[in-house]
């Protein structure tokens, strides 16, 4: 039992290690990754190439295949090039388990040494998590020595090797626990590995060994499927063209598998390797027989998965990609864009509002106010997005935007509540009793609204490009805008001094209506705190001109 135990143990430590290594580079260069995908879809062979370099760094094909199924999805990448980069992703995936299929024991407790020592060193630095790649690494080669030391009392009981034997030896039974294996575990890289090993110490043979490979391809590409399935169409095509060429290839291996297997023991005397170069041999085999039908394969799923035609409403949740929650980076500029389209509602909804206000709109004031309830719904929706992002695979500067990104909106959903709130006063206390303001007064209303929508464009705009001089001019609108408060305010009393009828039925209701502008707006002065504090900017109580002058404008 004690065997049992610490194989499963090793197993879950080959699994976690790639876990530790795949969320670390895309840690490190989760925007460099994507950089590189973009770059090299000019034809298929760099497109392959790159999804081959890419999958040689996160070790896992399917995190590549995530990262471009959300390319696809935005229309960034053809469908074709996006095959291809997947061609060259199982080829990678396939090199890396011929890596690991090296003795690498001297190289486990160097790597953990380190990877520990940096990560300890400069927990929340690029370094630091560079360390926790290279402690990744060391306990995925910890893991193949595990799994060896745990196998060999196995092997040695007579009771496993019953068991073995009473085994059919069926090549679509194996298969399917290969890919089944592959599933559960998230790498077909582990699975291989571990099959390899089980292999060369005699608990499994070779024939059933390699029917596990073939399975653990197939169910790398049924896992994407299985990723992205609550996606929308153009999300799903990859992954399903993926998967056909997978069990196309499957298929087209099975009747050649006995072959395969006497030429590689002829040359090749240890079943660890043999393993390992039939794994490596059929993604090459199957990337050079469909690179060149990348083209059709597209057309293929594009028309199993079309193009709804009648789109979601425009209000509803646009950008926030679940498969893109499988690279961080990706998705932080999901929620942002997300944020934006959140803020063009409350936009929507202000610009509206002086309507209201100035012609007794009943009807608009009610859409108006109806779409409060799509900013709350787009706020709950990118907040629960938000915390679906693994934050440990966030690099410091994407944690400071994940940040930005939940007091922008929350920002928005409050602007939302006070526009409805004033809607609904305006209709109580001057539409329905057929009141209006006097000019001068209707004039400092416009005014306002005028300064605050152009405030809210600005404010969106230092959301999306951070600039420290637009950040600075935003803060400074507070001021202003205050002061225009005051000012106003003292007009009215003025004249209701000077007993102007329409500011008396009206002086509760423009009261509240200036005080609720100002609130307005210091919800979108707030967006600039964030990035005036990062720079260094602000002191506890004002901003610090000495120093905010010096800095960049393209911050």
């Amino acid at each position: 039992m004690i065997h049992l135990l610490n194989l499963l143990a090793a197993i879950a430590l080959l699994v976690w290690g790639t876990h530790i290594v795949r969320t670390g580079v895309l840690r490190v260069f989760g925007e460099n990754l994507r950089h590189v995908l973009s770059r090299s879809f000019s034809n298929r062979f760099t497109a392959a190439l790159a999804g081959l370099g890419v999958t040689g760094l996160v070790q896992s094909s399917t995190a590549t295949c995530l990262i471009v199924a959300s390319f696809v999805g935005t229309g960034l990448v053809g469908t074709s090039a996006a095959l291809a980069v997947m061609l060259g992703a199982d080829v990678g995936t396939a090199m890396m388990v011929l890596v690991f299929s090296f003795d690498l024991s001297w190289l486990s407790p160097l790597l953990i040494f380190v990877g520990v020592v940096l990560f300890l060193s400069r927990q929340t630095s690029t370094i630091g998590h560079v360390g926790r790649v290279l402690i990744g690494l060391g306990l995925i080669t910890l893991a193949l020595q595990l799994i060896v030391g745990a196998t060999k009392p196995l092997t040695a009981a007579p009771e496993v090797r019953a068991l073995l034997l009473a085994l059919p030896n069926e090549i679509m039974l194996d298969m399917f626990v290969g890919a089944l294996l592959a599933v559960v575990s998230y790498s077909s890289l582990a699975v291989v590995l571990l099959v390899a090993t089980l292999g060369a110490q005699g608990l499994l043979p070779a024939s059933v060994v390699f029917g596990l490979v073939l399975g653990a391809n197939v169910g790398s590409g049924f896992l994407a499927m299985l990723v992205t399935a609550s996606g929308k169409a153009e999300l799903r095509r990859l992954p399903l063209g993926n998967f056909i060429f997978k069990a196309v290839g499957v298929v087209l291996a099975v009747p050649l598998m006995g072959d395969a297997q006497a030429l590689l023991q002829t040359y090749v005397p240890e079943v660890h390797q043999q393993v390992v170069l039939f794994h490596l041999g059929f993604n090459v085999l199957m990337a050079m027989t469909f690179i060149g039908l990348t083209g059709p394969m597209a057309r293929l799923v594009e028309r199993i998965l079309p193009k709804p035609s009648n789109e979601a409403g425009s209000d509803r949740p646009r950008h926030l990609d679940p498969v893109a929650l499988a690279t961080p980076s990706l998705a932080i500029s999901c929620a942002a864009r997300e944020a934006l389209h959140q803020a063009d509602v409350v936009e929507t909804m202000l610009r509206g509002s002086l309507t209201v206000i100035r012609e007794n709109d009943l009807e608009l004031g009610g859409r108006l106010r109806k779409l409060d309830d799509t900013v709350d719904e787009l706020y709950s929706a990118i907040k629960f997005y938000l915390t679906q992002i693994s934050r440990e695979a966030l690099s410091e500067r994407e944690g400071r935007r994940w940040t930005d990104i939940v007091s922008f909106t929350i920002n928005m959903e409050q602007i939302g509540d006070i526009i409805e709130r004033v809607l609904q006063d305006v209709e109580d206390k001057k539409i329905r009793k057929n009141r209006r303001f006097s000019e001068a007064g209707m004039a400092e209303i416009c005014h306002l609204h005028e300064r605050l929508t152009s405030n809210l464009r600005l404010g969106m705009s230092v959301f999306l490009d951070g600039h420290l001089r637009d950040a600075q001019k935003l803060l400074e609108e507070k001021a202003r805008f205050r002061d225009l408060e005051h000012e106003y305010a003292a007009n009215h009393i003025a004249r209701l001094q000077d007993n102007t009828a329409q500011s008396i039925e009206t002086s509760s209701l423009h009261l509240d209506l200036i005080s609720e502008l100002k609130r307005i707006n210091s919800h979108i002065c707030s967006i600039a705190y964030p990035i005036l504090e990062s720079a260094g900017a602000l002191t506890n109580t004002r901003l610090r001109h000495s120093q905010l002058a010096g800095l960049d404008d393209g911050r």
